[in-house]
């Protein structure tokens, strides 16, 4: 189906500046180049450009990539790791978070135990 990022087995934050001019190739690129994994890997990849505003999201479909492009209104700002050699695997909860505007580590949130088959009731 045509945009759904819930087919996606990892995300990764491309940490540092984007040129946000990039189009899908040029992406694909930096996943190759820059962070040595493929681009065709069931991931959502997600950069981001110096105004913090505006994020692109890469994504393979299987027979084809999804670009996706949004832009944040009301003077808000996405809170971007910027350490341009790094790349972040991201859980769904910290992507919810980056998409609304919050850091992705919240020190208040709760964790979730790692053995969490292994408590008995």
């Amino acid at each position: 189906m045509l945009g759904d990022i819930s087919v996606a087995d990892e995300i990764y934050i491309v940490c540092g500046y984007t040129d946000m001019r990039r189009s899908i190739d040029g992406l694909c690129a930096i996943v190759q180049d820059r962070l040595h994994m493929d681009p065709r890997q069931r991931a959502l990849y997600l950069f981001c450009g110096k105004r913090c505003d505006r994020l692109k999201a890469l994504l393979w479909e299987g027979d084809g990539f999804l670009l996706l492009y949004k832009r944040m209104e009301a003077q808000g700002r996405f809170r971007w790791p910027r350490n341009s050699e790094e790349v972040r695997s991201l859980t769904w909860q910290q992507f919810d978070w980056l998409m609304s505007g919050l850091e992705i580590e919240q020190p208040k949130a709760f964790k979730v135990p790692e053995n969490v088959d292994n408590i008995s009731a």
